[in-house]
């Protein structure tokens, strides 16, 4: 990566110090294509003037004669400011041809093991557009994960047991009454009707549950087009009795105790707002004591280097006390809980409320009927999770630019157009002379193409999966600027070929992209 190679030659420049050294893409091409603020943190450090740092640290990669700059930049207040060599950039294009869909695979992972958990929505009910925010987001960052070298594992967590099942299942058995509420219920009291008057409303909620699990849930996580490596059910937990093994660490490191006849959590020792009850006066567990033997499970029993969870908004609290049992029981390995927040739906400027409780809301199912899974992806993965994301049915429908899914599957079609009325081969295409892409916005995109294996390394580190939309849509607005500029197929061979081999080289990448998000990526529109 070209960003890679510049933070090398800073470092090289700078042999006696050793800190983090950050490369910025600025906003203002004016600044370079790339500039890093090391002087003005050094400054701090070393006590003297940044622009005299940003300034000899210039001077020093200049004198090392690096072929890849068309010159580097000294800025008050101690800005570095990288532009790349025009030369370099076309030279750089035969790599994207030569490693195609490879371009982009990094070994940050070091094949280390992930578990990435999501969605896990309890089955009380069908999947909701909240649970569809992170569905997507998990599935992606997965697959971003997998790119930049590790191995992943996708989990979904069934919590098939406790209050919420007793709750699904008075709910089949006391309609009226019930806590769960709409149509769904009254077909599963149909399903049902012969085993209503036997059983107690934990066994109907059982039952109620694994219907809805396999009739609903899985059926839409299909739709969705994602694939989960393992199905883990909570109730295993208990058949194992890894519940009782991790009471029995808790109490011989002597971190629980009694009071009002139930057992509690010294989770407050740990960094928690306070102590946390594992089981309750009547005996019930509580979600949490599951919580700490699952993540025991699956730090200490499949040993994953790093387990990522995806939780919605009404798990915010659970984090402090999920991170202070892992403190607890001394289990290593980094756990990261991302929480997305709410999702609110819209058609004609209105909001829709939803109730998963009432029976008043919009399910999973419903909303790819209607809009297509492509775009619910894209639409749902354009926001940063810790923000609200506020789904606009009507733009999700409409067939122009201003929706961003047509505006990328556009040109990904112009694309492949384009390269169908080619009468040239791939082995032609691959021999054409880069140097003759010399307009701006040939040089544009191709900056924009090798920019990609840099976003893999970014969400790698932060999982903030929306900059590969961002990066998407930049990448096929310069491509039209390109194709709106610059004939492709004319007269002059050599320059045909070049742009025929701009234009392929924008396919291997946006493809990649759609790959990477699972949108499909068509020929004709």
């Amino acid at each position: 990566m070209i960003r890679k190679r510049i933070e090398k030659l800073i470092r090289e420049s700078l042999p006696e110090i050793k800190i983090e050294i950050k490369i910025e893409r600025p906003a203002n091409k004016e600044y370079g294509d790339y500039s890093s603020n090391i002087a003005m943190v050094l400054s701090k450090i070393l006590n003297e003037d940044s622009f005299k740092i940003a300034k000899k640290i210039k001077s020093r990669i200049e004198n090392k004669n690096p072929k890849i700059f068309e010159r580097v930049t000294a800025e008050k207040p101690g800005f570095i400011n990288f532009y790349l060599k025009k030369e370099y950039l076309q030279d750089k294009l035969r790599e994207i041809l030569e490693k195609k869909e490879k371009f982009s695979q990094l070994n940050i992972g070091k094949d280390r093991k992930v578990q990435v958990e999501f969605i896990s929505a309890n089955p009380t009910g069908p999947l909701t557009i909240g649970n569809g925010r992170g569905g997507f987001l998990g599935d992606v960052l997965s697959n971003i994960l997998e790119e930049a070298g590790y191995k992943v594992t996708r989990e979904y967590f069934i919590n098939d047991r406790g209050e919420q099942i007793k709750k699904l299942g008075f709910s089949v058995l006391n309609p009226k009454k019930g806590i769960y509420k709409g149509e769904y219920i009254k077909k599963i009291r149909k399903k049902l009707v012969k085993d209503l008057k036997k059983i107690s409303f934990e066994k109907a909620g059982e039952k109620a549950g694994r219907i809805i699990l396999n009739e609903m849930i899985k059926p839409t996580i299909k739709k969705m087009g994602i694939r989960f490596d393992k199905w883990f059910s909570e109730s295993y937990l208990y058949k194992s009795k890894l519940i009782d093994k991790v009471i029995r660490m808790l109490k011989n490191r002597k971190l629980v105790y009694e009071k009002n006849g139930a057992l509690w959590f010294m989770s407050k020792k740990f960094g928690d707002d306070k102590d946390r009850v594992l089981i309750k006066k009547n005996g019930e567990h509580t979600y949490f004591l599951s919580d700490i033997a699952y993540h025991w499970d699956k730090f200490k029993r499949r040993k994953f280097d790093k387990v990522i969870n995806i939780w919605g908004a009404d798990h915010f609290g659970y984090i402090k006390r999920v991170m202070a049992a892992k403190k607890a029981l001394d289990i290593k390995g980094e756990l990261k809980i991302i929480i997305t927040q709410l999702v609110k739906l819209f058609k004609n400027g209105k909001e829709i409320k939803m109730s998963k409780r009432t029976g008043t809301f919009i399910t999973l199912d419903e909303l790819i009927k209607e809009v297509g899974t492509d775009v619910s992806r894209f639409l749902f993965l354009t926001r940063s999770p810790d923000t609200h994301l506020d789904f606009d049915l009507d733009l999700a429908k409409e067939a122009s630019k201003k929706n961003p899914v047509y505006y990328i599957q556009y040109a990904y079609a112009r694309i492949r157009n384009i390269l169908k009325k080619s009468k040239y081969t791939d082995s032609e295409i691959f021999r054409a002379d880069f140097k003759l892409l010399n307009h701006k916005y040939e040089i544009e995109l191709i900056k924009q193409l090798l920019r990609f294996p840099e976003v893999i390394e970014d969400i790698a580190y932060d999982y903030q999966v929306h900059r590969l939309c961002y990066y998407t849509l930049e990448l096929v607005s310069i491509f039209h600027k390109f194709y709106e500029n610059n004939r492709v197929i004319g007269e002059d061979k050599k320059i045909t070929l070049s742009r025929l081999a701009l234009v392929k080289s924008t396919e291997i990448i946006l493809r990649k992209n759609l790959d990477i998000m699972r949108i499909s990526a068509p020929c004709k529109m």
